[in-house]
């Protein structure tokens, strides 16, 4: 069956003529189902919808300040929709269509269908990629359904439909914001568990009008829900709100996505040391393990003490999550202690001192989104590198997910270029465990392994996307908070076996990053 066969795209001027045209049309006279694209071309922002009134939408549309700037309107109509179809043919136009980068959704992103129904992936999955091709085709969407699975604004895309346990996280929160009961929120949660998502998806529901969000979609159980946006939106109609990343790579990667998102903007994401200069309604940190205190900061030293300063705190003793609290009217805190990785990270007892506090609360995240094997598979991994794998009483498998032990490193980096060829985002990582000799000379390799020869990252910012990447190999530092389709990770002489004690040690030797393995605090004489 030839999907494009399945639907039409008609295109429309955005304005009152356009009821006469639709007298033609059986599918609006009728009531059909009906999805639509909105857009214009100088301001770039579009608005997608759906529905069997196309008459009254579209009316209601040209009354709306936001949308009647609007030029243009591409209705899609066929035979085969149903109520079911056109909700999730619109979802997944909002979510690609923001993650395509060339126009700004209007929408807000309450309300996304996340529901199965007849034949969704047999047919209406080859029908809405076929939509989709026919409006890339007319121009309205730029790059292809591939090209944006592998890109940074659809992956960390605020109209992503939230899981069941992200939902319940951001319940919480929208609940505690309400109650001004609890100061601090801290939502606990490994590697890929979600928490960037839900901290980018509370930025934009904040941040977008009521009339934009799609209520249509929740059911009766859902009164409450609805009901709490609505608190919500009256309680903070204009907050003064901050995303915190502390790592600069990745804080320069959310700036570009947020920088293309209806209501957001790169400035409401920044560095730690930035937030001694204001007071916020709302603090969002993400990977707050990564919070530092004054240890082998380097060049930030000069950062860290201008902000200590200026909060009239003293340096020696505090560290950023002081700042966070300092300065938040409500903080809410992403962590997972087994990622802190440096010893300029703030301490665990901070963490726990601030979760001992009365005005804190604690939520959790557990189930795996990043990786397709799941939780079962980062169990597998967890017990693998602690030597407890015989307590487990099974073999991991799944069709899932791939995991394949090398010991060719020259293999490895064959396979890794041919998975980027296929499915792109597959690159080389690595713990310090060569030196970086080529920072100061671009001819030298940094890496040899048998007849293999690699370079370090040679840009640290956003590397995983730079033009060279898939020649190099990252360190942690630069692919932290970032997710691959697949990784080889390369085993350094940092890490060996012991027999006899049945574990994995760590030779410190081995190890050449310098602020990672020392852990003295400096003194003022000190840098």
């Amino acid at each position: 069956m030839n999907a494009s066969n399945d639907f039409e795209i008609r295109r429309y001027d955005f304005n009152k003529n356009l009821f006469n045209e639709f007298q033609n049309l059986h599918y609006a006279k009728d009531l059909w189902p009906i999805v639509y694209v909105l857009s214009d071309g100088k301001v770039k922002e579009a608005y997608v919808g759906e529905t069997t009134d196309v008459f009254a939408r579209m009316n209601s549309h040209l009354s709306s300040d936001a949308k009647n700037k609007l030029t243009c309107v591409h209705l899609i109509n066929s035979e085969k929709f149903n109520k079911s179809a056109t909700l999730d043919i619109e979802s997944n136009l909002i979510k690609y269509i923001s993650g395509d980068g060339q126009y700004k959704l209007i929408n807000g992103n309450i309300g996304l269908a996340n529901h199965n129904y007849y034949q969704k992936k047999t047919v209406y999955w080859d029908i809405f990629i076929s939509i989709w091709n026919k409006l890339r085709a007319e121009g309205v969407t730029k790059h292809s359904i591939e090209y944006i699975d592998n890109s940074d604004l659809f992956k960390y895309s605020p109209f992503k439909s939230l899981s069941n346990e992200q939902r319940w996280g951001l319940l919480v929160i929208i609940k505690n914001l309400l109650a001004n009961v609890f100061k601090t929120v801290i939502v606990k949660g490994g590697a890929g568990t979600g928490k960037t998502i839900l901290a980018i998806f509370l930025f934009k529901l904040m941040n977008s009008d009521l009339e934009d969000f799609n209520f249509k979609e929740f059911g009766d159980d859902e009164t409450e829900f609805i009901q709490l946006i609505k608190d919500l939106k009256a309680r903070y109609p204009n907050p003064k709100m901050a995303l915190v990343i502390p790592m600069s790579s990745f804080r320069n990667t959310l700036k570009k996505v947020f920088k293309n998102i209806k209501g957001l903007s790169p400035n409401m994401v920044i560095g730690p040391a930035e937030i001694a200069n204001n007071i916020y309604d709302i603090v969002v940190v993400d990977e707050s393990h990564r919070l530092r205190r004054r240890v082998n900061l380097g060049a930030y030293f000069g950062s860290f003490d201008k902000a200590c300063e200026k909060l009239y705190i003293d340096k020696y003793t505090c560290s950023e999550l002081d700042w966070v609290s300092m300065q938040s009217k409500n903080a809410i805190l992403f962590y997972d202690e087994n990622q802190s990785i440096k010893p300029s990270d703030a301490k665990k007892e901070d963490f726990d001192k601030l979760i001992s506090k009365g005005t804190t609360k604690i939520e959790y995240l557990k189930s795996q989104l990043r990786v397709k094997g799941g939780n079962d598979y980062v169990e597998y991994i967890n017990k693998l590198l602690d030597c407890k794998l015989v307590s487990i009483g099974k073999a991991f498998n799944t069709k899932d997910y791939e995991f394949v032990l090398f010991d060719s490193c020259e293999e490895m980096v064959r396979e890794i270029k041919i998975r980027n060829e296929e499915s792109g985002l597959s690159r080389l990582i690595a713990g310090y465990s060569w030196e970086w000799v080529s920072k100061h000379d671009k001819n030298k390799f940094d890496i040899r392994i048998d007849n293999i020869e690699l370079m370090w990252n040679s840009d640290n910012d956003d590397w995983i996307n730079s033009a060279n990447s898939i020649n190099e190999v990252g360190c942690i530092h630069t692919t932290q908070g970032y997710d691959l389709n697949y990784a080889g990770i390369i085993f350094g002489n940092e890490i060996t076996y012991d027999k006899i004690k049945d574990e994995i040690v760590i030779l410190k030797e081995n190890y050449f990053d310098i602020n990672g393995k020392n852990s003295l605090l400096f003194s003022p004489s000190g840098f």
